[in-house]
């Protein structure tokens, strides 16, 4: 018998993959590939051990997926961040699910830098990238490494749409593989 935990993970990572692959326009109604070869295509990347390099690849981000009861949100966008280095992807984001709700529902979490740096990529200015994408600031302390800001999956999905149709590649470090 398979673990129990680790086949809600894999549930919860499939469910993230198909939601964005769904609203990209990447599947037909059967959730096939449209083209099985693009690199625009959001997938499950395999486990690659101690040089973990996440657990969903949505070029220019790479999705670390929890499928937990207690948060520990500061560490896990530390871990995301270097598992997108690993994958040789500029951003690393942490996608949380939440009990009860639907996938679009779930709460992406990012760095204050990596917000930052995705905003300038998109030349918005701080209240407009905010507003339209539906950020909420969480702020721990005095100890910056542990601000963050959130988000939903479906307003992600917008911003990773928009972010690939107008951000040219190489900017930021974007590569559609």
């Amino acid at each position: 018998m398979a673990n129990p935990n680790k086949v809600k993970g894999t549930q919860w990572e499939s469910a993230i993959r198909d939601y964005l692959n769904a609203f990209l326009g990447l599947v037909d109604e059967t959730g096939t590939f449209l083209d099985p070869m693009s690199g625009a295509n959001i997938r499950r990347a395999a486990q690659e051990g101690a040089r973990d390099v996440g657990d969903i690849h949505a070029a220019p981000f790479v999705l670390e997926a929890k499928n937990t009861r207690a948060p520990a949100v500061p560490t896990w966008i530390r871990q995301a961040e270097v598992e997108a280095t690993h994958a040789g992807f500029p951003f690393g984001v942490v996608v949380r699910k939440v009990r009860g709700s639907s996938v679009a529902m779930g709460r992406v979490h990012v760095s204050v830098r990596t917000w930052t740096r995705v905003r300038l990529a998109l030349g918005m200015p701080t209240d407009e990238f905010a507003a339209l994408y539906g950020w909420s600031v969480s702020l721990r302390g005095l100890d910056t490494s542990r601000w963050y800001l959130t988000t939903t999956v479906a307003d992600f999905a917008h911003l990773l749409a928009d972010f690939r149709r107008l951000v040219p590649e190489g900017v930021s470090g974007r590569a559609v593989r």
